[in-house]
Parts: C-alpha cells; structure tokens; sequence
C-alpha cells in the first residue's frame, strides 16, 4: 500500500484566505492521521500577480497555525518544461490536437452562448481537422481531446459518488499559445510528479477534477483518491471571497486570535467527531477522518471564533499565553520594557480575565505599559473634593506599609469608607482612575499590587488629581 501524501497549493498572488488554511489543516491533518507525507506547493505560474512577499507570507501564515510541511516547498513554475513536455505527448498520442479559431471567433461564440442563456462549451472546430486547412497567421492553442461519449463516476470521499455526462467536459486548452500550460495540465503533472495519493480541495473544483481524470488516464497514470469539502460561507450564507472582512489569516492573528483557537475553530468548521468541541493538537490528529466531513457548506461565525479564543486564553499554561502576548505586541503594537513585561507577568491572571483576544489584555494592561497616565476627561470630572481626599488619605496611610498585599490594603480601605461615610465604589473609584487614568478596568486592589508601592504613590500625587 502506497504511503499517504497530500499536498496544499495556494497561489502566491495575495494574502492567505481562511478557506485556504481550513483546506490546508484538513490536508496536514489526513496526512499526520495516515503518517504519510504533507507537501506545500506554491503554484506561481501567473507571473504578473504571484509575489514572492506573498509566497512568504503564506509560509509564514501556514507556520503560525502550526502546519509544518515535509522537504522543501515545491515551486510550480520551475516545472513549466514538464508539463508542456506532457501537452506534446498528449499531442503525439492523438489525446490533444491544435487549434487555430482565432480570439474573434472564441469570443463570439461566448456571446452566442450568453444570447442564448447557455453556458459557453468550446464547438470543437479544430478536433477533426487537418493542420493543412490551418491559417498561417494564426499561433494554435492545444486543447485536450475530451470524451464525447458515456459517462464518468468521480468516487468522492466526502460527496460521494458524482457522475456527470462526459460531453459537457469541453476541449478544454492545455497549452496557451504563448506556449505556457494552463491550471488543469500542471496540476495534473505536478500531483503526478509528487506521487499524490489523495487531492483534498474545495468542492468548486469538482469540474476541474473531472478534466484532471481524463489527462491521468490518457497519460496512463494511476488516479489519486478525490476528496471535495464544501465552501466556507459568510454568516449571510455567501461564499467567502478574499473581499471579505475577516477572510485571511492575517485578519485573525491582528486582532489578537491565538493560533491553536483559530486552528481548533477550523477543524470544527464542517467537520465534526462525536460531539466533542476542544481537541488538543494530537486529538486533532488521532480523530481526523474523511468520514466526519459534512456534505454542506459552513458558516464563518467571528462570535464563535472570538468565544473559541476566550476559552483558550482562560485555559492555556500562562507561561506560553504570556509569550504570545509579547510576540502579538511586538509585531503589531509596540516593543515593552522588560520591567513592565515582568509586572504584566505576574498580574496575567486577572489581565485575561474576561478577554476574548490578545488585543484586549493589552488594553487591560495600558495602566501598567504606560509610564504616563491618559486621563479620560469625563471620568476627571468624578475627581471632587471628597474623592481627592480619600486620594490623599489613602496615599498617606499606604506609606506606613512595606508591602502592598489585599490583607494589608483592605483595612485601610474599609477605613476610610467609615470616615469618609461612603462605600467601597465611593472609594474604589477615584483610587482606580487617579491610578489608571479611567474608571474601568480591573479590581482596584489587583491594580495597586500590580503597579507596586513606588508607582502607586507617584501616581497618587500627580498634578492632575492633586
């Protein structure tokens, strides 16, 4: 029995799509299931478009998520003499003919198709015709000679068995006639080449499998097994272009998303075991099957992703959430100190709570970041007489501590609700916007520890509240 290998084949001609990455971990995910072989191929063949920035970004992206691929990745256009080479064998072998209709009379039968409201399928001119009756200004593209007769059964995977008639497979062109290959010719050699045993791709190229068969066959080459999932849909029931907000990876990661919550997200995304919802990395592969797979399109739901995250942040070794806080601020915020890093540290605990992304525990920790403190104009404004009081007073009674700790701060809180014949927010308060600028954020006594005693008392008496 051949060993599993399959393969991803993005082009490198924008930013990594989600539906990308979904088609990406399902392929990596088989292969690991199977303990075979997981190939990236970076189909570059569309020079104007393919940027080696978006070659990177897709390996990048890709490791990230925490897909790794075996060997080196496989560039598409370094093998353009081989699929031609196989265009002229298919030529040779009366599986392929020239054809020499001109651009004017391709592009007016598309609009006879479209007046007639059918789809356009190439009128196979040239099929039977001698290249003597051929006009001598005209370069030939080679179309593939397509069956006419019967039918063919593609045994999917995932969508079971697909039959259609074979006559609505047109001649479709292999090589252009600049002499480059077309999509079909060099995916077909490229699987070939890397031994592929299973294609595991979105089900809107089921009509390309189709044309894909027929060049294995005519080549004599053994089939792969097909497995088409369905499309990713926007919560509107649209399919998800790259248009779309929140369509490529990159969208996720800025905001602060955690890679194994976005992973763990896909893999739930039109597949499914029992009814287990949070699967570790080698859960993931030890279930993974083709068998779970639905049949129906999934919807992108960014509530269910952010809720995914949230549970990841609460539950995750918070040594390796700390980490990754950093490397997110570090690529898209703003480098922080190591002294600020250690107290961000050790208050992760109430930090995250009750944050959904990694972007929200960076604004939970804005009061500790920042040396200078932003105040909120309105929430100045509770800053009266009294509050600076019960400021002063508390400055003053904290000075006789050595270590701020909840046991030693309560007493002096409760005091000064009694003297000052308010209540816990009369005093909570104007303490937490005098120390963080705002009157929201986290408990007053996590933010007094956090900030230690120096901090606090400096910010205590700066001439805003004073």
């Amino acid at each position: 029995m051949k060993k599993v290998a399959t393969r991803f084949a993005p082009s490198p001609t924008g930013p990594l799509h989600i539906g990308g990455v979904r088609t990406a971990l399902f392929n990596w995910l088989y292969s690991k299931n199977q303990n075979g072989n997981f190939y990236l191929r970076i189909e570059d063949t569309d020079k104007e478009r393919s940027k080696e920035e978006y070659k990177d970004q897709i390996i990048k992206s890709l490791k990230w998520i925490g897909i790794d691929h075996n060997g080196h990745e496989y560039i598409q256009s370094q093998k353009i003499k081989d699929h031609i080479n196989v265009a002229n064998e298919l030529l040779k072998k009366g599986n392929a003919y020239k054809c020499f209709c001109s651009n004017d009379e391709i592009e007016e039968q598309k609009k006879r198709a479209k007046q007639k409201k059918i789809p356009y399928v190439y009128d196979r001119k040239w099929r039977d015709k001698g290249e003597s009756e051929a006009p001598k200004n005209i370069k030939p593209v080679i179309r593939f000679k397509s069956k006419i007769n019967g039918t063919t059964i593609l045994k999917d995977l995932v969508q079971g068995d697909v039959e259609i008639e074979n006559n609505s497979i047109e001649d479709f062109v292999i090589l252009r006639n600049d002499g480059t290959p077309t999509y079909n010719l060099s995916v077909s050699v490229d699987d070939h080449q890397m031994k592929m045993t299973h294609i595991i791709r979105g089900d809107d190229h089921k009509i390309n499998t189709f044309k894909q068969i027929q060049i294995y066959e005519a080549m004599g080459w053994e089939l792969p097994s097909f497995a088409h999932i369905p499309l990713i849909h926007t919560i509107d029931g649209k399919k998800l272009s790259k248009r779309d907000k929140a369509s490529t990876l990159e969208d996720y990661s800025k905001i602060g998303i955690i890679p194994d919550a976005l992973r763990n997200y896909l893999l739930r995304l039109g597949w499914s075991y029992k009814d287990k919802e949070i699967f570790t990395l080698d859960e993931s592969i030890k279930y993974f099957n083709l068998e779970g797979i639905g049949k129906s399109p999934s919807k992108l739901d960014l509530s269910r992703i952010l809720s995914m995250n949230e549970h990841y942040i609460k539950n995750i070794d918070e040594n390796s959430l700390f980490n990754q806080l950093i490397d997110y601020c570090e690529i898209f915020k703003s480098k922080i100190k190591e002294k600020k890093k250690e107290k961000i540290q050790k208050s992760l605990t109430f930090l995250k709570n009750k944050a959904k992304t990694l972007d929200d525990i960076y604004n939970n920790s804005q009061y500790i970041i920042n040396d200078e403190i932003v105040f909120d104009k309105e929430d100045l404004k509770l800053i009266d007489d009294k509050a600076k009081v019960i400021i002063s007073e508390f400055n003053r009674k904290i000075k006789e501590i050595e270590i701020l700790t909840r046991e030693n701060l309560e007493p002096i809180v409760q005091e000064l609700i009694r003297a000052n014949k308010t209540n816990f927010k009369g005093v909570g308060q104007p303490l937490r916007i005098a120390l963080t600028g705002s009157k929201f954020g986290p408990g007053i006594y996590d933010i007094i520890i956090s900030l230690g005693k120096d901090e606090v008392e400096k910010r205590l008496t700066h001439k805003t509240i004073s």
